[in-house]
């Protein structure tokens, strides 16, 4: 799901850098020290989980976990996205640097939205919680394959498309971190419940 460099337009490029830069400020203040090694490890499995992707056009599809990711960091989740895709564009080329900002919007974006809107469900037990998961994953999917759609179409009308194409290979995607975020919930209520409480301790 990285953008490629030279494809967007320059307004795309700096709208997406300058709302980057703001939501990676807001997730700075929203972590303290006692919880680095959390939102450390979780950036270190979003750069894992993308490393492995498949080519399509002007993206690539590939494990996300920005669902996951979001439920437990809420708007932390825009650094620890963000340091791990400067990361893959500086020593694997994925997406590049003139685009992270985009690419941050796309993915880290959509991990706060679902924290928003699928957080309390994780918060609670039973069958809430799974059911919170698997559509925080999904949505998360969902939204990110929407906003990298309109940055390509933002940017030329000739890419409608390779975005509708786009959508529709993201669909098993959904699906499937539906299912993952739902299972890696499941699991932590049981060893580490506490991790799942972690975003709403590190907000104000």
């Amino acid at each position: 799901m990285h953008i490629s460099e030279g494809i967007l337009s320059l307004p795309i490029l700096a709208g997406g850098g300058a709302f980057a830069i703001i939501g990676t400020a807001i997730g700075l203040k929203h972590i303290d020290t006692d919880h680095i090694i959390e939102t450390s490890l979780l950036s270190s499995a979003f750069f894992v989980a993308s490393l492995v992707h498949i080519p399509l056009g002007p993206g690539s599809v590939h494990l996300v976990l920005n669902g996951l990711v979001g439920i437990l960091l809420g708007w932390a989740s825009v650094p620890a996205i963000a340091t791990a895709l400067f990361l893959q564009a500086l020593l694997f080329g994925f997406g590049g640097l003139t685009v992270l900002g985009v690419n941050t919007v796309v993915m880290a974006g959509p991990a706060v939205a679902v924290y928003y809107l699928f957080g309390p469900m994780i918060r609670k037990e039973g069958r809430t919680r799974m059911i919170g998961a698997f559509c925080a994953g999904m949505v998360a999917i969902l939204l990110s394959t929407c906003l990298l759609a309109l940055a390509l179409v933002g940017t030329d009308r000739s890419f409608l498309d390779t975005a509708r194409l786009l959508l529709a290979a993201q669909i098993p995607l959904m699906l499937l971190e539906g299912v993952i975020t739902m299972f890696v919930v499941s699991f932590l209520a049981r060893v580490q419940p506490e991790l799942l409480n972690f975003s709403s301790r590190v907000h104000p």
